[in-house]
């Protein structure tokens, strides 16, 4: 989903990854294997996030 939405993936310590977006804020850090269920608290975190990048690039046009 973040990947599909431009962000970037970028490798943290262990099983983290911290995803960037040039309109998002901040960064979203993710972990456990790709494909793992993420928890319910970072599902919420990458909604908002896509939800904000979508908001700022509407805003453009």
């Amino acid at each position: 989903m973040l990947k599909k939405a431009g962000f970037i993936d970028f490798p943290g310590k262990g099983s983290h990854n911290h995803w960037l977006h040039p309109l998002y804020a901040g960064k979203i850090t993710l972990s456990g294997k790709d494909g793992a269920d993420a928890k319910r608290y970072q599902e919420q975190e990458v909604k908002n996030a896509i939800e904000e990048v979508r908001r700022k690039e509407d805003e453009k046009t």
